[in-house]
């Protein structure tokens, strides 16, 4: 009954860490010939927390990244819109984290060779296509010997928004769909600011600035790594290099329109010269599917529902998504059912996630203020009542699955020391 999973990212990993946990023999194939620690910063949600705390992962997670503490929306001259606890501060039973997404990956990857051993995880074999047989599934791959067929139980596509499984599911779907919008994305050695934990998004939707620490001051030079990204939209159909796209970018293309950007508590331009490379992406999402499952093959992760990163849920979702799998499986046995059961809870959930990050995610508040006041103003409070600002907050929480009272309350996705039977 084994489960073969194409993608050795956060997605493939926390599935291949569940799957041991519960006693379910698994097989991880990636297409990379080695994995790194490559990336920039990504934020984990609570509710991601809890299920990596479940699995035994907290001392990594603290020896990776930083305990978030604060998460603060900001007009593009720096004044505060709305800030908010989270984590602990916020009433949760589980922190949330900021890390850097490679050094995250490879903490995952060396826990789960240690517990399941190194040959779990088949680097150099790329997911190509799948088939449903009579009795399981089989994944197609190319490896550096030739084409193989691996045969399982069941199948789980984690290989991410350019899935190869997800192309022959969905063959009319065409690639990921921009919206215009450009990042350009590094990280800085610089001085911590606000409360030296804090995530901050500053502008609005056509021009903005994330930035959030990733680790813990150096206690020599006060500085520690600050994750950045940068983003203005443009006319999508001015192409933008988009042959191009994931490259090493000079900051002159960009800096020019955040030169005026210094804060009494953060210099943006110095923050972006201050970084050693900075990459260029995409705003690229996909449209939500009606289905995820063909027989004893499924998606997850940015395979299923790729959504643009506002909220900070992409990987929490896919982390989530590996509990609920690892659920299903325990509940229906290695099969289609688990699989169905699966899509039924996490699906209709993602769709809500996508559609509202193209509009109407936590940071849709930014927007609002500019749209009223240009963001300027004495008081926030003669701008958007904070009766506002505190349910658009909440609602946005409800939709991802982190609203804090229904957390703390939800029951374990897989109860302590469950195995399968």
């Amino acid at each position: 009954m084994t489960v073969i999973i194409a993608g050795a990212g956060v997605a493939g990993l926390t599935l291949g860490l569940t799957l041991h946990q519960i006693g379910v023999p698994f097989r991880i194939y990636e297409a990379v010939a080695e994995l790194k620690p490559l990336g920039v910063g990504i934020n984990l949600q609570p509710n991601a927390v809890r299920e990596l705390f479940e699995l035994g992962l907290e001392d990594e997670l603290d020896r990776v990244g930083i305990r978030t503490r604060d998460y603060g929306f900001y007009t593009k001259t720096g004044l505060e819109i709305w800030t908010e606890p989270r984590g602990l501060d916020a009433g949760y039973r589980w922190p949330q984290f900021s890390v850097h997404r490679g050094r995250f990956q490879m903490a995952l990857y060396e826990a789960l060779v240690g517990r399941a051993g190194p040959g779990c995880v088949i680097a150099g074999a790329r997911a190509m296509s799948f088939e449903n047989t009579a009795d399981g599934a089989v994944l197609h791959i190319a490896t550096a010997a030739g084409p193989q067929a691996v045969p399982g139980a069941i199948v789980v596509a984690a290989d991410g928004i350019h899935s190869a499984i997800r192309r022959q599911m969905q063959p009319e779907e065409g690639p990921p769909i921009w919206n215009g919008a450009i990042l350009w994305r590094a990280t800085t050695e610089a001085a911590p600011y606000k409360s030296g934990a804090s995530m901050i998004l500053a502008g609005h939707d056509t021009q903005r600035i994330v930035a959030y620490p990733i680790g813990k001051p150096d206690p020599a030079t006060g500085k520690a790594t600050i994750n950045w990204i940068a983003e203005r939209t443009v006319d999508p159909s001015a192409g933008w290099r988009r042959e191009d796209w994931n490259r090493r970018a000079d900051v002159a293309e960009f800096l020019p329109y955040f030169e005026d950007w210094r804060f009494d508590w953060l210099d943006v331009p110095a923050l972006i010269r201050g970084a050693r490379e900075v990459f260029e992406y995409p705003m690229v999402d996909r449209d939500p599917i009606a289905s995820w499952t063909e027989g004893r093959v499924t998606l997850m992760g940015d395979a299923a529902h790729p959504t643009y990163p506002v909220g900070s849920n992409g990987a929490s979702q896919a982390i989530v998504d590996a509990r609920v799998i690892g659920a299903k499986l325990l509940e229906h046995g290695v099969g289609p059912d688990a699989l169905l059961a699966y899509e039924e809870v996490i699906r209709p959930q993602t769709e809500k996630i996508i559609l509202a990050n193209r509009g109407s995610g936590p940071d849709a508040i930014m927007q609002l203020v500019e749209d009223r006041c240009g963001g300027v103003f004495e008081r926030i409070e003669d701008v958007v009542p904070r009766s506002e600002l505190a349910a658009h907050a909440e609602k946005y929480k409800k939709i991802a699955g982190f609203s804090i009272d229904a957390l703390n309350a939800r029951p374990d996705l897989i109860p302590a020391g469950a195995r399968m039977a």
